[in-house]
């Protein structure tokens, strides 16, 4: 029977002891000539009530190993607690047990957040990339004219193409920085360069909503990942682009800051704590449909990763000013 093999197993210390116990009595009342028959005698008698309290403690055992069996069943479905500890090893084992449990469970729930937000965000993003690729199918559809007409046509098409491209890598960026694998490679390297490539890739955007745009040379050097800052700068390029109607964008170095400034709509006050905070839209992304709210939380994470620093100053009407300290 399996349990009287497990039994044993466990017990199998005090079984050789006691055997040994015996063969030294044995031993030294051979070597002094006593007589051997007491010593017989007391053995088996010790040895039927040896196995007899073997064979109880056995059941017991048994009984205990079967509610355990039923016990662990149950805790995997969530619907029981350990039993009641015999002894203090026991009970630290059960700490233990209950300390690996519930840390299974954090880690589930932490599983089943994460995919609930990369379905969330992929329906979102879902949703924002169709309304750019409706307008593309739209106006290849649309007959041009003239010249005028027809170039007018092309860069739209090329606007709503730049859209999907965003949206492609806004996407891209939010599975890397949620991905467990490291990506970022700190270096140092010219503030301006980098500044550079993310005001080369919106200067259509500046040009097609006729927004100035305020750069001077800086002459900084930072250490950071020049991948992820300069989709930081993108991304604070096109919050800027999007909330401005007329005037200009600014960036510049203030205070050790490197500051990003617009002319924009401006931010409530009440929503201004919270424009970092992830799907939060506030007042002007809900006028604004197609915000997702995705953005500034992914520059804010990205700026925590990297070591760095956002700061956010806005009223309704005076623009945003968002600073970043390395």
């Amino acid at each position: 029977m399996w349990w009287i093999k497990a039994y044993a197993k466990r017990h199998r210390l005090g079984i050789l002891l006691y055997s040994i116990f015996v063969l030294v009595f044995a031993l030294v009342m051979f070597l002094y000539h006593l007589p051997l028959e007491p010593v017989g005698y007391a053995a088996g008698l010790c040895t039927v009530l040896g196995i007899l309290a073997f064979l109880g403690d056995g059941v017991r055992s048994r009984r205990k190993m079967e509610q355990l069996h039923w016990q662990a069943e149950a805790i995997k479905n969530g619907v029981a607690h350990f039993p009641k500890p015999e002894d203090e090893q026991e009970k630290l084992y059960q700490e233990l047990l209950e300390i690996s449990r519930q840390e299974r469970i954090d880690q589930v729930a932490a599983l089943l957040k994460e995919k609930k937000d990369v379905i969330d965000y992929f329906t979102l993003w879902t949703h924002q990339i169709k309304t750019p690729i409706a307008a593309m199918d739209l106006l290849l559809w649309q007959e041009a004219s003239g010249e005028e007409e027809y170039y007018e046509q092309k860069r739209q098409v090329q606007s709503e193409l730049f859209k999907i491209e965003q949206y492609v890598g806004m996407v891209l960026q939010y599975l890397r920085l949620t991905d467990s694998v490291n990506d970022f490679v700190l270096r140092e390297y010219e503030l301006d360069g980098i500044i550079r490539q993310a005001v080369k890739k919106y200067a259509p955007m500046f040009i097609q909503k006729k927004l100035a745009l305020e750069y001077e040379t800086i002459n900084v050097r930072v250490v950071t990942d020049e991948k992820w800052m300069v989709f930081v700068i993108e991304q604070l390029l096109s919050n800027a682009i999007k909330y401005t109607s007329s005037g200009s964008v600014r960036i510049g170095i203030k205070n050790g800051c490197l500051m990003v400034e617009d002319t924009g709509i401006g931010v409530l006050a009440e929503d201004l704590p919270r424009i970092f905070d992830k799907g939060y839209t506030g007042y002007n992304g809900r006028n604004d449909k197609k915000a997702s709210g995705i953005g500034l939380y992914l520059v804010k994470e990205i700026l925590n990763r990297l070591g760095h620093k956002i700061l956010a100053e806005s009223a309704p009407g005076d623009g945003t000013r968002i600073k970043i300290l390395f």
